[in-house]
């Protein structure tokens, strides 16, 4: 499973027209609107079928999307790394200082 968050910049008067084309693209989800300052928050999330970067490009070209933003990424194939522990950090041997 792999999820991202992202910050879409849309002219404000242009997120209605833009949360219709974003909702169009399989597994977007537009989850926040900000009609003053013109941004969206939205996730993508993978399914069969389709990935996540292909969404991701999909978003960034509906007509009204000015910007995205990486906010978040969540990659579920990984999870054994959330789950160890931090590795014990070891003093650098050898190592002058910087001038």
């Amino acid at each position: 499973m792999r999820i991202v968050s992202l910050v879409m910049r849309v002219l404000p008067e242009q997120i209605p027209t833009a949360r219709a084309g974003l909702e169009q693209i399989p597994g977007v989800q537009v989850h926040a609107e900000d009609f003053d300052a013109g941004r969206m928050i939205v996730t993508v999330e993978d399914g069969e079928g389709y990935s996540v970067a292909d969404s991701i490009i999909a978003a960034h070209k509906v007509p009204q999307v000015l910007s995205a933003t990486l906010a978040y990424e969540f990659n579920g194939d990984n999870a054994e790394v959330f789950d160890a522990a931090p590795p014990t950090l070891q003093p650098a041997t050898g190592v002058q200082p910087c001038h």
